[in-house]
């Protein structure tokens, strides 16, 4: 590896710059001396070989693309003379990677977490409230905001609640996604104690959202509807006592990793992100699918262009068809809207030095590791089954990393080139995919996936990722969105409203 460029894989066609180089600069590679046309901004690529006109363009080891125009050696390669190979939708067939469909799993570690009642394990005591519609927001906010100076500490994390715009005045499946995200929070393990708020005329009233609750621990769970109480604050509070109470007969004890689910997500992105963070992550979701965890994928959409990869990985023949479903329905969901299915990639990628909507997706599905995919869920569902799963779900930030945490995720790793100040219901973890990221932005960023770029082996890398993240399950640290209260949740939508 060059100090100022990086040829990713020896059947590539251009290399990635890891400097800004100006216009005439020269590129050493391969004892040749590459004179650059125009100036190139760090993490794009630059021709290290004549590319025809209608030849792929090559990063990764796969085609990213096609060129638009012929690309002479010390080109600029990017949106001016690159387009994407994909159209539509298409068939596929089941051709499993055998090397990839084994796990062998090695003796467990333990992070320190708190056993509920029905044998599920959190990492995080905190009280939620889940307000069935948007009415209420300031209504939650107000008492969350009471509760918590009144509870935070003596074993209870913060009381925290949720705004949203939704639970009336939808329909059909806008609806009942709402109840079934809003229903995964009300059971997920990092909140022992829950108060659900209703209004009282909304279409997700308390009643009808019990029904998708279904079972539930009643010493976990109050209700109250708002337009039934003389003093909604009031009894608020003493609703919220009465599940602190609960809350407080909880403490750590020592778990094995294989409790952990952790959420896999990118956002801004740049030309980094499937050289560095992402491939970072995926050799962490491999060791902790070798301790017997969880790992959770999504974006379906940047999915496209290297969903084969994960395909091949399918435990069985069902679990592909599942996958080809999963990507198929997305596409139709875009021509449904009339709209491009691969308008792909966002102008901020775009300036970060992604190209096509292959190159994104085959450095997001890094983020998967090599792990065979046991099981696919729609949006909303809830993660039954070990090692890698991926889960229905848009690429928006908000969306994706609220459908990973009502999956059952307890931490949301999420990877970026550009930065955002994001967090989700659970632990976000921001990587960055460069260390001027990180030097930059401290107050978001909680770890540097950059120093591979600079020598440090992926292998030690992983290593302190891990370890890392059992500190964080054990509460022992702390992410930069918990410490600043950064938490938030946006629900999926695709119909009309009332």
């Amino acid at each position: 590896m060059s100090s100022n460029y990086l040829l990713v894989n020896k059947a590539d066609n251009v290399v990635v710059t890891l400097k800004n180089y100006e216009a005439g600069e020269t590129l050493q590679f391969d004892d040749k001396n590459i004179s650059l046309k125009v100036a190139v901004p760090t993490g794009h690529k630059v021709a290290i070989a004549p590319i025809k006109k209608y030849q792929d363009v090559m990063k990764y080891g796969f085609p990213i693309g096609h060129a638009t125009e012929a690309i002479e050696v010390g080109d600029w390669v990017h949106t001016h003379n690159t387009k994407t190979n994909l159209s539509g939708t298409l068939d596929y067939t089941f051709a499993p990677n055998e090397a990839s469909l084994s796990n062998n799993q090695i003796s467990e570690r333990t992070f320190k977490g708190y056993v509920r009642a029905n044998g599920e394990v959190g990492i995080r005591n905190e009280i939620w409230i889940i307000n069935t519609v948007g009415c209420i927001n300031k209504t939650a906010e107000l008492l969350a905001k009471t509760a918590d100076s009144q509870y935070r500490g003596e074993g209870i994390d913060g009381v925290y609640h949720y705004p949203h715009l939704f639970g009336c005045s939808q329909l059909g499946d806008d609806l009942y996604n709402t109840q079934k995200i809003l229903s995964d929070l009300v059971h997920h393990p990092n909140a022992a104690g829950i108060l659900v708020l209703g209004l009282g005329c909304e279409n997700n009233h308390i009643a009808e959202f019990k029904k998708v609750i279904g079972d539930f621990d009643e010493s976990k769970v109050r209700f109250l509807s708002v337009q039934e109480a003389d003093d909604e604050l009031e009894e608020g509070l003493e609703l919220l006592d009465e599940v602190v109470s609960y809350a407080k007969t909880f403490t750590r004890e020592e778990v094995p990793v294989s409790k952990l689910k952790v959420g896999l997500k990118c956002g801004g992105s740049d030309g980094f992100s499937g050289i560095t963070a992402n491939p970072l992550v995926g050799s962490f979701s491999d060791k902790l699918i070798e301790h017997g965890g969880t790992s959770i994928l999504t974006e379906v959409p940047e999915m496209f262009g290297a969903e084969t990869l994960l395909m091949n990985r399918a435990k069985n023949e069902r679990v592909f068809g599942m996958i080809v479903d999963l990507v198929n329905d997305f596409k139709d969901y875009f021509i449904k809207h009339d709209q491009v299915v691969y308008e792909n990639p966002s102008p901020g990628n775009k300036k970060g030095g992604i190209t096509t909507l292959e190159e994104k997706s085959l450095g997001c599905v890094q983020k998967g590791g090599f792990s065979p995919v046991n099981d696919v869920l729609p949006y909303g569902g809830r993660v039954t089954e070990p090692g890698l799963n991926l889960v229905q779900g848009p690429g928006n930030d908000l969306v994706s990393v609220t459908a990973l945490a009502a999956s059952g995720a307890h931490i949301v790793i999420f990877t970026t080139g550009r930065g955002t100040p994001f967090g989700g219901p659970v632990p976000t973890v921001k990587m960055s995919t460069n260390s001027d990221l990180f030097k930059k932005k401290k107050n978001w960023i909680d770890f540097n996936a950059g120093e591979l770029i600079y020598g440090k082996e992926m292998d030690e890398l992983t290593d302190e990722l891990f370890d890392y993240i059992i500190e964080l399950a054990s509460g022992n640290v702390r992410t930069n969105n918990e410490k600043n209260g950064f938490k938030e949740i946006s629900i999926f939508k695709d119909g009309v409203i009332l």
